[in-house]
């Protein structure tokens, strides 16, 4: 469960970076029903806000990495960037984006784990991040793949303070670890680490990489959206027994994500 207290080391924010803002726009708008919001006037074409119900759900921004992958950024709350930069490098990731404030708003950073998955982290100050969590049309779970279960709990236990537990999928689907922000009860369960073949991660050449699951009400009528709009699925819509029903999807520009109807209780 992800809620919008933000406690150390739960997800706060994510943001979208895509080649083409406008058609991102398109397309998420029409899957979850976010309305996006320009930075400015004149600047439609480089990045905004997307909202759901007034509330903001995500951001989105031009893809201007050379050579990267059009994908989601999800960002964890931390109390400090720069300690968190520097546990960062000392349990063996890469610092991406070095800890930079943005005017009053907060503080963020990029990093690779040791493996190469990306992930990033905001010290707030005026903003705490997203307004909507956990409810249709918003970020409900965070989840990695990575080629080595074992060395990301390693890592991320350490560099964000993460209790895991695990869980056997069905049907000797392998072992999942779920994450828990470090003193919280495990109702908080806010992601988790999926172990796959390193020839199973060919969307970022066998690199982990993180993706958001988003909540919705109706599974099928979402991925039938996807598909209508350009996206493609790579898995589903399925049932997952205690989970609900759900689709791995990617967006038109290849960016992944998962949709989830989640189980009544």
């Amino acid at each position: 469960m992800i809620t919008t207290d933000f406690v150390p080391g739960s997800p706060c924010w994510l943001d979208l970076g895509a080649p083409d803002v406008r058609a991102a726009a398109s397309f998420y708008g029409a899957v979850l029903g976010w309305e996006y919001e320009s930075m400015g006037e004149g600047e439609e074409t480089e990045g905004g806000t997307f909202r759901k119900d007034g509330k903001i759900v995500a951001g989105l921004g031009r893809l201007t990495e050379e050579g990267a992958r059009s994908a989601w950024m999800i960002y964890y709350r931390v109390v400090d960037a720069d300690a968190t930069a520097q546990a960062v490098q000392r349990a063996g990731g890469t610092v991406r984006v070095a800890p930079t404030d943005l005017d009053d708003w907060g503080r963020m950073a990029q990093f690779s784990d040791p493996l190469g998955g990306q992930f990033a982290v905001w010290q707030p100050g005026r903003e705490k991040g997203v307004e909507l969590v956990d409810l249709p049309g918003s970020l409900s779970w965070t989840e990695l793949y990575t080629s080595d279960a074992a060395a990301a709990k390693e890592f991320y236990g350490g560099v964000l303070g993460w209790r895991f537990s695990d869980m056997e999928l069905p049907g000797g689907g392998g072992t999942y670890s779920l994450i828990t922000p470090a003193g919280l009860p495990e109702d908080r369960m806010q992601g988790g680490v999926m172990q796959l073949r390193e020839e199973d991660l060919s969307l970022a050449d066998g690199r982990p990489y993180w993706h958001p699951v988003f909540a919705v009400t109706d599974c099928d009528a979402a991925v039938a959206a996807v598909t209508g709009n350009g996206g493609t699925v790579q898995m589903g819509p399925e049932d997952a027994e205690g989970v609900g029903r759900l689709a791995v999807c990617l967006d038109p520009s290849n960016a992944d994500f998962v949709l989830l109807t989640p189980s009544g209780p």
